[in-house]
């Protein structure tokens, strides 16, 4: 038996979870969360093997909620719900540990088939996020041995990336659903972290480091 967990805010969308998996005779829903803290408290009371993490909730993102779970229990298979299969923050959220995706709107049986497939250990990508994935992951082991900026954060890291693709401080909220004050937060303490005189110093760094290559 499966036990999965559902993150999300939209009571009519749990709903519809809810009595899609409730068919399946080997998944079970064993818990309900409405906010990045109700999904932090439950994963600590309830046993679950997947979570279905939707990426916009009240109080945070669901890229830093997975961050957070995983943290916890490593061994969570997360499944994330989005909008758009598109969206950058899709791909943070694979960088964050997500094992796949499921677009909003998906039929019963392709819902099925994605929790069942991480459930299983597999993954869920569509060949574009597969692509960017693998362009990420090679970037980081084309330097043995040493992590890109030890000095700065996962989050912080994951932004100087952004930076050094160009982005201004709106997309990378969109990147990565953050708000505005928060980013502004992040670049800050990236560039003083980093004793960058300002931005563009701090993406050419980035650059020569091999960010920003996407």
């Amino acid at each position: 038996m499966t036990r999965v967990l559902l993150v999300d805010d939209h009571p009519l969308f749990l709903d519809g979870v809810r009595v899609a998996l409730s068919t399946e005779p080997d998944l079970d829903v064993v818990g309900e969360a409405h906010s990045c803290e109700e999904a932090r408290d439950l994963v600590a009371r309830v046993e679950a093997d997947v979570v279905l993490m939707d990426l916009n909730l009240p109080d945070g993102s669901g890229i830093d909620a997975t961050r957070d779970l995983l943290a916890v229990r490593p061994e969570l298979r997360i499944l994330v719900i989005t909008m758009s299969a598109d969206d950058d923050a899709v791909v943070a959220a694979m960088r964050a540990g997500a094992r796949g995706y499921v677009v909003k709107g998906a039929g019963r049986a392709e819902l099925v088939s994605a929790v069942t497939t991480v459930a299983a250990g597999g993954a869920v990508f569509s060949p574009a996020v597969a692509a960017r994935l693998g362009d990420y992951f090679s970037g980081l082991a084309a330097q043995p041995g040493r992590e890109l900026f030890p000095q700065l954060s996962n989050r912080e890291r994951e932004i100087l990336d952004l930076i050094a693709r160009g982005y201004d401080n709106r997309r990378i909220a969109r990147a990565l659903v953050l708000s505005d004050k928060t980013v502004r937060n992040h670049v800050s303490a990236v560039l003083t972290k980093l004793d960058a005189r300002d931005r563009s110093e701090a993406l050419l760094r980035a650059r020569r480091a091999g960010l920003g290559g996407e």
